[in-house]
């Protein structure tokens, strides 16, 4: 297709179908760009990823054994409390404000905010109604703090760990209250043995 531009009676050709092929340069620095922003979007969809949605850890201890054992690689979900609130029986994962340990701290929630957390003879007793059990756990020996009652403010919660006789927990002034800001997210998969940790341990019906 030829089209002919008239000005001051000089005939101008232009030929749309002759036009310059894109140079070399032009095409590799088409594709450099395209790569850096592939490599852009890599490094902030793993960023995201690590600090907002998931992230790896073990298990420091014995203290949720028969459901966790010390050594097991954890798949933390860090999203699920951004949506909804932490709830009775979720295994979290915590680190205590102003600790010195490196190591994350996983147990279970037992008591959230506005309960009251009583333990005698063994016995849980959520607002002076006895605790449902829903996992298997030994019989405590030591009620420690929770003798009289501990009851939970705002944000504040009561947790315990599974191996309830070999580990420190909300029951004694090491750990004590776990606040909302302390809880790094929901202990989401066992992932050395892949399974769902919340369907670890559990009582079955019939055994109730």
């Amino acid at each position: 297709m030829q089209v002919f531009f008239v000005e001051t009676d000089i005939y101008m050709k232009y030929d749309f179908d002759d036009e310059k092929v894109t140079p070399l340069w032009k095409k590799i620095v088409k594709e450099v760009l395209i790569w850096l922003i592939c490599i852009g979007l890599s490094i902030l969809a793993a960023y995201l990823i690590t600090h907002y949605a998931l992230e790896k850890t073990n298990m420091p201890d014995d203290s949720m054994k028969e459901t966790l054992s010390q050594d097991d690689s954890i798949l933390i979900n860090k999203f699920s409390y951004k949506i909804k609130e932490p709830k009775r029986m979720d295994v979290v994962v915590f680190k205590k404000e102003n600790s010195t340990d490196s190591n994350y701290n996983i147990k279970r929630i037992i008591g959230i905010p506005g309960d009251t957390v009583k333990i005698k003879d063994g016995v849980i007793y959520i607002n002076g109604t006895e605790l449902k059990e829903t996992v298997k756990t030994d019989v405590m020996t030591n009620s420690g703090l929770a003798k009289d009652g501990v009851t939970l403010a705002e944000g504040e919660y009561f947790v315990l760990g599974d191996n309830r006789n070999e580990c420190e927990d909300s029951r004694f002034s090491g750990v004590g209250k776990v606040t909302k800001d302390e809880i790094i997210g929901k202990a989401w998969i066992r992932l050395n043995s892949v399974s769902i940790i919340s369907e670890l341990n559990r009582i079955d019906e019939e055994e109730e």
